[in-house]
């Protein structure tokens, strides 16, 4: 897949190191990965939440923060949309 919103990531990793080594982790797969279905997400992640708009939301570090994607299955782009911590990510579903 190609990855789109990379900056997103970094700085968000400069601001909280320990979400660094998973953000890598899930860099390294969603840039090997080939998803087609939200069902081989669900296979790979198993905790993902599936949103409208084909967003994903991915939760980081055991759920201390939250990353929304979303994911053009036909073009094979996953653009990262947001990424914070789970307090953040529920003050914006308010």
């Amino acid at each position: 897949m190609k990855i789109v919103g990379r900056p997103l990531l970094i700085n968000f990793c400069k601001t909280y190191p320990a979400a660094k080594s998973w953000t890598d982790n899930w860099l390294a797969d969603a840039n090997s990965a080939h998803w087609k279905t939200p069902q081989e997400i669900k296979n790979r992640y198993a905790s993902a939440s599936f949103i409208a708009g084909n967003s994903v939301i991915f939760n980081v570090c055991g759920n201390k923060f939250r990353m929304e994607a979303r994911i053009a299955y036909n073009a094979g782009v996953v653009a990262v949309t947001w990424i914070g911590t789970h307090a953040e990510y529920s003050r914006r579903q308010k």
